[in-house]
């Protein structure tokens, strides 16, 4: 019985989630790519309604899915709508694709313990959307900060200490 699961996260641009989720415990493999749009085969250039997003493969056995949001959550503003950093629009939205009704329940109850804990200065606004296809970035958006370390991102751990 494998115990290898994915997860599909949004948080603003992608080069710089997969950077820090790719050396997580229990994390076999990332992927960048678009979800939650418009369009069959976006591209960087033409992906209307899709999130900059993260395909996450990890072992259930090593960290767990609420483990997963609680990091992610830590590395990114969950508090601005459609914008991380310097970018702007519905690409940079912060959701949370799940992908059954255990995985919303999680997602919810995170999002409640990330509210409580009065951490950032505003209520999550992270969007819970149902699971729809998700579609690889093309090959010079994979691993970007491994070819390019000084490449942009806006992402770092805000939060050393865990929500959960």
């Amino acid at each position: 019985m494998s115990n290898t699961k994915k997860v599909y996260i949004a948080g603003g641009c992608f080069w710089g989630m997969e950077d820090l989720f790719r050396n997580r415990k229990g994390i076999i493999d990332t992927e960048v790519g678009y979800i939650g749009g418009e369009n069959k085969n976006p591209s960087y250039k033409y992906h209307p309604g899709h999130a900059e997003g993260i395909e996450i493969t990890y072992d259930e056995s090593q960290t767990s899915f609420k483990g997963i949001l609680d990091y992610f959550f830590r590395i990114h503003n969950p508090t601005t709508i459609n914008r991380q950093g310097n970018d702007k629009g519905t690409s940079y939205r912060s959701a949370i694709f799940y992908q059954d009704e255990d995985e919303k329940r999680t997602a919810e109850e995170v999002i409640e313990i990330v509210n409580a804990s009065n951490k950032w200065d505003g209520e999550v606004a992270t969007s819970l959307e149902a699971f729809s296809p998700f579609w690889p970035a093309e090959p010079e958006h994979q691993d970007y900060l491994q070819k390019y370390p000084n490449g942009y991102t806006c992402h770092f751990e805000r939060f050393e200490e865990s929500f959960i």
